[in-house]
């Protein structure tokens, strides 16, 4: 104990002689480094001897941080217990001994120390913020470091300790990094232990409108937990208190010369986070700028966090609400722009806070993703050595082993595997599998929406399944599908009835009958009846033409004389007729030769 109340005293940086104190105190196996029950012993020793300055700072007077300093020549020494903490913070530092027991004096030094005397040692806190923030002090003491703030704040009065109080929360922030998850309130817990007490009897003797005085205070119950608005009957007596608040700002509208006396910016001026709630001062502090603003900003707060994006249908406000919210904003919002002074700077200002405080909503329902990336290390290049693009034969890596490939195995090319056309059944399989009602493919995804698919299908289909290609008229793309791919309830919609079968083989066999007809004709041999036949088709095919030439004639006749168009259809009537004759002269030699053909051969 007395080497280090030694160590203290001595003048010069802590690393001249700090690591040779602590070899001469605890005398450790390894030269650099303390094991477990090395670094327990001196850390035991260590807190006695912090208690032991911190008791006799007390007695002496004066303050902690300031204990044994003394002015020689004209300079200043250091503090004694100020010195201890810096030689345990380098040796901690440089890792001779355990990195959590910088943390843990100074939990204690808080502990023992008045709320006076801790805004110095939180001072010193500050200072080594960036010491205290090094990885491998940082992972060893942050819950550590987190407990002794909270045990501040606890002590600390949040009305007449403000400043102090924001100086621990701002070092948190800069402390600890973005993505810690025990300084983020994952769950949205609101703190409804901050609650707001006002009168609820009317003072005697004082005319004040104590309805309103009610009315006004009782909208904190909702700014302090405002997802109790979500139920609709605590909404509607909500909107209604808030309506009553609104119309009296806006019956007392403030004006410049009210808000630049009431300007708490441009004076030096300090207040209280919390306003006095006495109905005595009702009249003042609705005369008060501030005062205002402090309520309109707190619904506009409500509103945001009702209209948050993310939630539950639960807790997602009803079509009915958003339009109320949204006809309550713009009124607050007018309002804000209107209480003096700079009330449009003012507004803006809200306006942008509040729309960056998406951000930060839409970051913790995600779960907080860490913000922090590891830099990337640069390789840095030898001097006089400079890295060649490679050069590629065929310009690119890809190109140049393709021919390479080529090159060693000509055969790869040409092989009939490489480009094979797939077989119909395999080819429709993934398009039969998307039309089973049971296996809920969404259109979007379906193979016939995809049109080169389906393309290449047809053209497979018209070259292999000639009778699936036929389905397409009548079912498309689907129909083309081969039935034995398709399941048992699908399959009976493509496919073909008995009845159509059978009224579609009357049909081809009805079509066919003419034809077959014309080619018995030709096949059998002729006789001398069939020319005989032949001859009488071939004039009773030319009667006909003789009866129109008669009627013709006979409509002439009735007429009297012609006129020019019937000349006309009485030239085309004989050209036609001799036409017919030849024809059917022609039919006749034919025939006769054809017979004579015939009977010859039979003879």
């Amino acid at each position: 104990m007395e080497v280090f109340r030694k160590a203290i005293l001595q003048a010069g940086p802590p690393e001249s002689f700090a690591l040779q104190t602590v070899q001469e105190v605890i005398k450790p196996q390894k030269q650099t480094k303390l094991a477990q029950d090395e670094n327990q012993m001196l850390e035991n020793m260590l807190r006695v001897l912090l208690q032991q300055l911190v008791s006799s700072a007390l007695d002496s007077g004066e303050p902690v941080m300031q204990y044994g300093q003394s002015i020689d020549d004209g300079e200043t020494s250091q503090a004694q217990i100020p010195r201890l903490l810096d030689i345990v913070l380098y040796l901690c530092e440089k890792e001779h001994v355990e990195g959590g027991m910088i943390f843990q004096l100074l939990e204690d030094l808080t502990e023992m120390s008045t709320m006076r005397n801790c805004k110095d040692i939180f001072g010193y806190i500050e200072s080594k913020q960036d010491i205290l923030g090094k990885q491998e002090l940082f992972a060893r003491g942050k819950l550590v470091m987190l407990r002794t703030c909270n045990q501040l704040l606890r002590r600390l009065s949040k009305a007449t300790d403000v400043v102090f109080c924001g100086r621990i929360l701002m070092f948190l922030a800069h402390f600890f990094p973005l993505s810690e998850r025990s300084a983020v309130n994952i769950k949205g817990v609101f703190n409804t232990s901050n609650e707001t007490k006002y009168e609820k009897d009317p003072p005697d003797g004082i005319p004040v409108d104590f309805n309103f005085y009610k009315t006004f205070w009782s909208l904190q119950e909702y700014f302090c937990n405002p997802a109790l608005t979500l139920a609709p009957t605590k909404w509607q007596k909500f909107t209604s208190s808030l309506m009553v608040v609104l119309n009296t700002f806006d019956a007392q509208p403030l004006s410049d010369e009210e808000g630049d006396a009431n300007n708490l910016e441009e004076e030096a001026a300090t207040f209280n986070i919390k306003y006095l709630t006495s109905s005595k001062l009702m009249g003042l502090e609705l005369k008060d700028p501030n005062f205002r603003r402090h309520v309109l900003l707190q619904c506009l707060i409500l509103f945001d966090y009702l209209k948050a994006p993310g939630k539950n249908d639960k807790d997602s406000p009803s079509e009915s609400m958003k339009e109320e919210i949204k006809s309550c904003e713009q009124r607050v919002k007018k309002l804000l722009e209107m209480t003096p002074p700079k009330g449009k700077d003012f507004l803006q200002s809200i306006e942008h806070i509040l729309e960056r405080e998406k951000n930060w909503v839409w970051w913790k329902r995600d779960g907080c993703p860490a913000f922090e990336k590891q830099p990337t290390e640069k390789k840095t290049v030898q001097d006089g050595l400079k890295r060649r693009r490679p050069r590629w034969r065929l310009g690119n890596k890809e190109l140049s082993q393709l021919w390479k490939w080529a090159d060693q195995n000509p055969n790869a090319l040409t092989d009939p595997q490489r480009v094979r056309t797939p077989a119909i059944t395999e080819y429709w399989k993934p398009l039969a599998e998307d039309m089973d009602p049971s296996a809920g493919i969404e259109a979007e995804y379906h193979h016939k929406s995809n049109r080169v698919y389906c393309w290449k299908g047809l053209r497979f289909s018209a070259r292999q399944d000639l009778d699936g290609f036929s389905r397409f008229t009548d079912h498309g793309i689907e129909g083309v599908v081969p039935l034995e791919l398709l399941p048992p309830h699908v399959r009976s919609k493509y496919q073909a009835k008995p009845n159509d079968r059978s009224k579609r083989a009357k049909k081809e066999d009805m079509k066919g009958a003419p034809h077959q007809v014309e080619e018995n004709q030709v096949a059998t041999p002729a006789s001398e009846n069939d020319g005989d036949v032949i001859r009488g088709d071939l004039e009773a095919s030319a009667a006909p033409m003789d009866t129109d030439a008669t009627v013709a004639t006979g409509n002439i006749s009735q007429g009297g004389t012609p006129t020019p168009e019937e000349q006309q259809k009485l030239s085309d009537t004989d050209i036609g007729q001799e036409a017919g004759q030849l024809d059917a002269d022609a039919g006749m030699i034919d025939g006769e030769t054809d017979a004579e053909v015939d009977l010859d051969a039979v003879g």
